[in-house]
């Protein structure tokens, strides 16, 4: 049995005060598997031209339970997820951890300021 090797996509993030856009960069994406726990467990799977990706990511903060507010649009390009908080107001980060992950960076064409919108928590 072969041991597959799994390739972390870039991520590109945005929020609202009551949800997170998540534009995941896979071209081409097949057999897209994307799951969200209330916790804030945010995982997701794929395979591009012969290649697998894979991504789990622990939020910041919880989140609705998946099939209730979570959408997702798979496109020719990348996969877009609108998940929505739990608790409506603006995270300090996207992860909770404070660490610095290369893949992840900020969606400036979705970002809206806190001072653009109300919300704070």
């Amino acid at each position: 049995m072969q041991n597959r090797r799994y390739r972390q996509p870039e991520v590109l993030w945005a929020q609202r005060s009551e949800k997170v856009y998540l534009t995941i960069s896979v071209p081409d994406a097949e057999d897209v598997v994307i799951k969200t726990e209330p916790q804030g467990i945010f995982s997701f799977s794929a395979v591009a031209h012969g290649e697998s990706f894979s991504l789990n990511l622990e939020l910041f903060d919880s989140v609705l339970p998946e099939g209730s507010k979570t959408k997702t649009k798979v496109g020719s390009r990348n996969i877009i997820c609108s998940i929505q908080k739990d608790k409506k107001c603006w995270w300090k980060r996207l992860l909770k951890s404070e660490a610095k992950h290369p893949y992840i960076k900020v969606d400036w064409n979705k970002w809206c300021d806190e001072d653009e919108e109300s919300g704070m928590c």
